[in-house]
């Protein structure tokens, strides 16, 4: 038992567009037919400007609504697709969320259960103090015409654990650690390498996974018939079903996997799971989560009172909600990297970011934060020794005033199709913050549709640009449309 320990509060990001599967097969129908049986559904990809940081960055926003961020005391950033090997990946997390410079950050990799791993950590630390914000976010790629191609999807999720009043109280967990190479990836490669899925089901899910499971209901002594809902992230037809029925839990406490509509996100899929499972759930349930990969964990949770008083956020319904049909499979193949195309002498701009300017204006840049006059009220971006008030050029009197959670409203817009762009044409205008503030800004996950004078918009952080020379991504923000209620949009294509 852990005491008071547990979830206070959770996050999620799925990316706006999600392409269909069946677009993935009818490319590559002449090559691969034996895919048609996994061409149902669709999967969560990520824009050209996102990445694993830019993801785990909205998730933990979400987590954090409502939320003091002062109280933060550490942070961990799951996944196997980190940007940086050696840049800490949770650090720039931490600058875009403005957390205070005392927090403790860590990078965790290393396998497909690296979220529920330091979910445990997290978790056993919080019954002695501190409140971490645990994040796995994954943006995998794989080759073409491959079932990873269609089974996978980009996804982040956030859980900030802590003690006091939880609204999943952590009640225990079971590990068990295995060399069992089902799939690996070697440091630098773009791709995993996968053995044959029968092995995999009857060596891994059945044996491995299943005995895990039932130590874990001895360890943790718990009645199977009591769970309310078993979160098993493992897309393979039949398998959650096939080990709960084993274990005596009840068929209505699997839950969905997600695969039809998000994909496997791997290292975040467990927590992806647990979120959608909170967001659900009323007080009393019994929840068990399991992470597979080179071993298994296990974790054990009963919801509270306080989960009825959780602010409302995105969470998954809001996140599947803003979802976007696409079907341009050769776009999603650019932005993976994985084809080649004539971009034109306009992107061959040194995007160099010195690292001295990085370091002094690193609020400003990744978390952005403006300035605000004492005197005068004036709120501006960027911040500065003097005020731009044009009755006022008081000095010395700006405080930080962060702008990033502030909706916005376009005052002016250009659909640019002559500078170049992953994405053309490129929309970029000028935006008014609510309460004071003008900026220039680029935009994104938009169309002509969604691009118009007094459109609301949101800020969200994303991959300014990529310098390939020296291998360095430049994050900043960007505006995006405010959904509007309705139907789920169709791509432009």
């Amino acid at each position: 038992m852990t005491g008071n320990a547990g979830i206070i509060s959770y996050g999620v990001y799925i990316p706006r567009l999600r392409l269909q599967r069946s677009a993935i097969f009818a490319a590559n129908a002449w090559f691969a037919g034996g895919l048609k049986g996994l061409a149902k559904g669709e999967r969560a990809i990520a824009n050209w400007d996102e990445d694993s940081v830019t993801m785990a960055v909205e998730a933990a926003r979400d987590c954090l609504t409502g939320i003091d961020r002062g109280k933060v005391t550490a942070l961990s950033l799951a996944s196997t697709t980190h940007p940086f090997a050696d840049r800490l990946n949770s650090g720039i997390v931490k600058e875009a969320l403005t957390l205070p410079d005392g927090v403790a950050s860590l990078d965790v990799a290393g396998s497909q259960r690296a979220g529920t791993s330091s979910l445990i950590q997290a978790l056993n630390a919080a019954a002695n103090g501190g409140t971490q914000l645990c994040v796995a976010s994954e943006l995998r790629k794989a080759r073409p015409a491959s079932e990873g191609e269609l089974v996978q999807g980009d996804a982040a999720a956030a859980l900030l654990v802590g003690a006091g009043d939880p609204i999943a109280r952590f009640i225990g967990s079971h590990s068990v650690t295995l060399d069992f190479v089902d799939h690996f990836r070697a440091s630098g490669a773009d791709f995993d390498y996968s053995w044959e899925s029968r092995w995999i089901r009857d060596e891994g899910y059945t044996k491995i996974l299943g005995g895990a499971l039932a130590g874990a209901l001895q360890t943790l002594a718990v009645d199977p018939a009591r769970i309310d809902r078993l979160l098993i992230p493992i897309s393979a037809r039949g398998v959650p079903e096939g080990l709960a029925k084993k274990l005596g839990v009840r068929a209505d406490a699997v839950a969905d996997t997600l695969g039809q509509k998000v994909g496997d996100s791997g290292v975040a899929h467990p927590l992806l799971m647990l979120a959608a499972a909170l967001e659900q759930a009323t007080p009393g349930e019994t929840i068990m989560l399991v992470g597979f990969g080179q071993g298994c964990d296990i974790l054990l949770f009963e919801t509270t009172e306080a989960i009825t008083r959780l602010p409302k956020r995105d969470g998954v319904s809001g996140a599947l909600a803003r979802g976007k049909t696409d079907d341009n499979y050769m776009r999603f193949l650019f932005h993976r990297g994985l084809l080649d195309l004539d971009r034109g002498m306009r992107a061959e701009a040194d995007q160099k970011q010195p690292g001295t300017t990085l370091f002094r204006n690193r609020k400003t840049v990744l978390g952005l934060v403006g300035g605000r006059c004492t005197k005068t009220g004036t709120v501006q971006f960027p911040r500065s020794e003097v005020s731009v008030n044009p009755n006022d050029r008081a000095i010395g009197t700006q405080e930080d005033y962060p702008l990033a959670d502030k909706q916005a409203r376009i005052v002016t817009y250009t659909a640019d199709s002559l500078t170049y762009s992953p994405a053309p044409p490129q929309y970029y205008g000028t935006i008014d913050f609510e309460g004071g503030g003008r900026m220039f800004a680029e935009f994104t996950d938009v169309d002509g549709d969604s691009v118009e004078v007094g459109r609301p918009m949101k800020m969200m952080f994303r991959i300014k640009a990529v310098d390939e020379t020296r291998d360095f991504i430049k994050y900043f923000w960007k505006a995006v449309p405010v959904e509007q209620p309705g139907a789920k949009e169709k791509s432009d294509g």
